[in-house]
């Protein structure tokens, strides 16, 4: 029987990311019921930083994030963890003004856009149909993202930092007594904790349920993606990734194919998602409304569930209702982008401390995130 200060159930991003920063300043354990960290969603991931994309705590999340990117502790990575990608809004003549209201947008938060014609949109993307493009609008700062060397600096960082980290650790009870939580895992190994946090994901409500603490009422909702060969002579290498005005598709290079995906949000129960021939099919035709993409075959095709609450902002936080049990759930699509900050937040939060003073800069407040307000 273990004895930590922390149990981090889910080894996602999330989970991982809140260990990191916790550890050293306590005893923390990081356990994964799959055999693999990441598997479900983490893994899955479009790996794009876009200072635009999500509500105003997501933004605050991800621009917090920002400099955790672009200096992270000595040792994390061997190579840098964003390279340059950029992002461009295309729109058809009826979606103008969603360039608008996105301009408006970044404009309050200081992201750097330009207002782009048809030429210089084609310019940065030639597949584009001509006769259904009527302006862009291009985000210069988006990132891609090296999810996997992000995912495993955090769980090296954790382990480096005394943490220990566990996979094929499925917990089947959690119960407490007085001041300390006792797990209990499918092999019949308990382990105590002072606090539970609870970051596994798409299951979050489900382990509350286990720990006898309400639901915050997540919605898991699938997202679909696949792979395509890039057309004959062409090269996508330098396109931006490419976002329909209306979010009703997007694709973007991917290591010499073309990832597409339908931006999709097929509600689901929990479980390992898989992708649906029809919800791609009716991708590729939208897709090729708007891109001379031949799309001969699917290279891969896959889903990931991402979780949300019903003001699609995460929640981070002590629940109300329970001593000792922590919220790290409802990142929705925006895990990966703002895992450096959120994972800083998480700890303070969890230590008893206040908002990193960056992000509070940010206008982020803790109420924006806290389980009380499900309560």
């Amino acid at each position: 029987m273990g004895d930590f200060d922390f149990l981090i159930i889910g080894s996602g991003i999330a989970g991982a990311s809140a260990a990191a920063m916790l550890a050293g300043r306590a005893r923390v354990a990081l356990f994964e019921r799959e055999s693999a960290h990441g598997y479900h969603t983490t893994g899955r991931s479009a790996a794009l930083w876009s200072a635009l994309y999500g509500n105003d705590p997501i933004r605050a999340l991800t621009v917090g994030s920002r400099a955790f990117y672009d200096a992270p502790p000595a040792g994390f990575a061997d190579h840098p963890l964003l390279s340059p990608r950029g992002c461009l809004y295309f729109a058809a003549p009826d979606q103008l003004n969603r360039l608008d209201e996105i301009a408006a947008g970044a404009s309050v938060l200081g992201i750097a856009t330009r207002r782009l014609g048809v030429e210089a949109a084609m310019a940065l993307c030639p597949v584009l149909v001509r006769g259904r493009l009527a302006g862009a609008l291009h985000e210069l700062d988006a990132m891609d993202i090296d999810v996997n060397a992000l995912h495993q600096g955090f769980l090296r960082q954790c382990r480096a930092a005394g943490g220990e980290v566990r996979t094929d650790a499925g917990i089947v009870g959690l119960d407490r007594s007085g001041e300390i939580w006792t797990a209990r895992l499918a092999g019949g190994e308990a382990v105590r904790a002072k606090v539970v946090i609870d970051a596994a994901g798409a299951w979050a409500d489900e382990v509350a349920q286990m720990a006898g603490v309400a639901r915050v009422g997540l919605s898991p909702l699938k997202r679909t993606a696949f792979l395509l060969d890039e057309p004959d002579g062409v090269s996508a290498r330098a396109w931006p990734a490419m976002i329909e005005a209306d979010e009703a598709f997007y694709f973007k290079p991917e290591s010499g194919k073309i990832l597409v995906s339908p931006c999709d949000e097929t509600p689901s129960p929990p479980l390992d998602a898989w992708p649906e021939d029809l919800t791609i099919a009716e991708c590729v035709e939208r897709l090729q409304e708007r891109a001379n993409i031949p799309v001969r075959r699917i290279v891969r095709s896959w889903a990931g569930l991402r979780s949300f609450v019903a003001d699609r902002t995460p929640v981070i936080g002590y629940e109300p209702t329970a001593e000792g049990f922590f919220w790290l759930a409802g990142q929705g699509g925006y895990g990966v982008q703002t895992a450096p900050a959120a994972g800083r937040v998480a700890a303070a939060l969890a230590l008893g401390e206040d908002l990193p003073e960056d992000v509070r800069a940010l206008g982020l407040r803790p109420a924006q995130l806290s389980p009380a307000r499900f309560r």
